[in-house]
């Protein structure tokens, strides 16, 4: 049985299945990782931040030794390193840093989630993965009314939010630094996935993705500090 760390919700929700079982081919990856790592979380991993945000960030899936490890997004490989300073440099988080669920970090005005809940193999979701964590997103979404934007880090995570929404993909085209009018009132503004390829090719920088980021608190109501 996939073991949930002490953090997890201890019952299933609308939002939240610490249990899920809907995609087989995760479940399998995960029940083989509580083998390989059992000190690690090993279970969907829930969404972190402010309860009442205006600002919901949606990333791709839980890293292996990152999210999987820690049972926090983002929290414990590169990924999640220019995502939290850029948090803290515009006044969005108590600390630059993520190190652990059990932390002191508090995020005022924004959550995070992921587009896949659980670890993929190779950090690769499959398309129908994604498409079976929608039910998640959309059940998330009704439930963070204060919620005015949206960031998407990379494409999938772009199309899991257009999904969500039920906005048809041919309508908004993923590009770095796009702007999206989603239905609600909502905004959804696009960067390119703050990974170590993306940050270390310089295909993404620090001053890039602060704008995005910026763009998208601003839209949210946030009025983030100039970092």
């Amino acid at each position: 049985m996939v073991r949930p760390a002490p953090s997890a919700p201890a019952a299933t929700s609308a939002r939240h299945d610490p249990e899920c079982v809907r995609c087989p081919r995760l479940v399998a990856f995960r029940r083989e990782l509580v083998v390989r790592y059992p000190g690690y979380f090993n279970s969907p991993v829930p969404a972190f931040g402010d309860p009442a945000p205006r600002l919901l960030i949606v990333g791709l899936a839980p890293g292996m030794h990152g999210a999987n490890r820690t049972g926090r997004a983002f929290t414990g490989d590169y990924a999640g390193i220019l995502l939290y300073e850029s948090l803290h440099a515009l006044g969005l988080s108590s600390r630059a840093t993520s190190v652990a669920a059990d932390d002191a970090l508090e995020l005022r005005g924004v959550r995070i989630t992921n587009a896949a809940k659980c670890v993929p193999p190779q950090n690769k979701p499959l398309p129908a993965e994604v498409r079976e964590c929608r039910f998640f997103m959309r059940n998330e979404l009704a439930a963070l009314g204060h919620v005015r934007a949206l960031l998407a880090l990379g494409r999938i995570a772009h199309d899991a939010v257009l999904g969500a929404f039920d906005v048809p993909r041919s309508s908004c085209t993923f590009a770095h630094g796009a702007v999206h009018a989603l239905p609600e009132n909502r905004w959804l503004v696009d960067s390119y996935h703050c990974s170590r390829y993306n940050t270390q090719t310089r295909r993404l920088t620090p001053a890039m993705f602060r704008v995005a980021l910026g763009e998208a608190a601003s839209r949210a109501g946030l009025a983030p500090r100039k970092p």
